[in-house]
């Protein structure tokens, strides 16, 4: 099952995916983490990509499509994936689809987290971190039982840089112009399948699963399905029935044989007329000698 992820940041995508990995044992696969994976490993691959970086470039779609078709050919992804952050905009979809249709692995699914923007602001903005054990905490939706300080190991909750009201206002916007159109892509392909990423998490998860069960179901059947050599058997049946009724058109060829039977009649009637007519001339001939015998005589007196 090929799934791409869409979500706007604070929309639980990341903790709804990581239960679909689980579900059904295919990989969650984030381009920024493969760009990093492949930064430090110095692949070339990478050491393009840090190139783009270090200039203040964004990394070329080429690049990113080239690292996710890599990942794509590893083991674990032959059962499916999970895209998680790629496509960004209609170029890159359009350039995705392009890239699995020539690996052979048409994407299933685009499967869209959507949550209002108001509580999608509540979420980002009231997100504390534990500077010691990074338990995370939401004052507005999941607050600690002591302020700034973690229920686990009483450490000082802190609120990341980026996650002001400011920033995290711009992010959304830029995520909202970016993905519209993306919506609309998948949208027109059918491929879009929309859950509401609000309530308790397994509620959501339940409503993600009753759109990927069947799909993954389906799929579980065409692989156990006998491949089209198999059907062979129909075919060799056909052909017996047929051998086995060859032997009871055979008469009708014969029928013309009996027929030859009277012109084999007629010719034997026919020899013995000739045959007859032979007799009856050999015994006319002696008859006519003697005849001309006696006239000889007759003659001579």
């Amino acid at each position: 099952m090929r799934i791409v992820l869409l979500g706007a940041p604070g929309s639980g995508k990341g903790t709804q995916a990581q239960r679909m990995v689980e579900r059904y044992g295919i990989p969650q696969i984030s381009t920024g983490d493969l760009l990093r994976a492949e930064v430090a490993k110095g692949t070339p691959l990478g050491v393009q990509a840090k190139a783009a970086m270090d200039a203040g470039q964004l990394v070329p779609d080429e690049l990113v499509l080239a690292m996710i078709r890599n990942r794509l050919a590893q083991p674990d992804a032959r059962k499916g994936f999970i895209l998680d952050g790629f496509p960004r905009n209609l170029s890159q979809a359009e350039a995705l689809d392009r890239m699995l249709e020539e690996m052979g692995s048409p994407l299933d699914v685009a499967l869209l987290i959507d949550v209002d923007f108001e509580v999608l602001m509540q979420r980002l903005t009231g997100r504390r971190t534990c500077e010691s054990c990074g338990r995370v905490y939401n004052i507005y939706t999941n607050p600690p039982k002591f302020d700034e300080r973690c229920d686990a190991c009483g450490g000082a909750l802190r609120q990341r840089a980026d996650d002001n009201e400011e920033t995290i206002s711009n992010r959304l916007r830029v995520y909202e112009a970016q993905t519209a159109p993306l919506i609309d892509y998948y949208r027109n392909q059918g491929r879009l399948r929309t859950v509401q990423g609000v309530g308790e998490i397994e509620d959501i998860f339940r409503a993600i699963t009753a759109i990927l069960d069947p799909i993954a179901e389906a799929e579980k059947e065409a692989a156990e399905a006998p491949p089209a050599a198999e059907a062979a058997p129909a075919d060799a049946g056909a052909a017996a029935r047929e051998e086995t009724a060859a032997p009871e058109a055979a008469p009708a060829k014969k029928k013309p044989a009996a027929r030859k039977k009277p012109t084999a009649r007629k010719k034997a009637a026919s020899k013995k007329k000739a045959a007859a007519k032979k007799k009856a001339t050999a015994k006319k001939k002696p008859a006519a000698k003697k005849k001309a015998a006696a006239r000889k005589k007759a003659r001579r007196r």
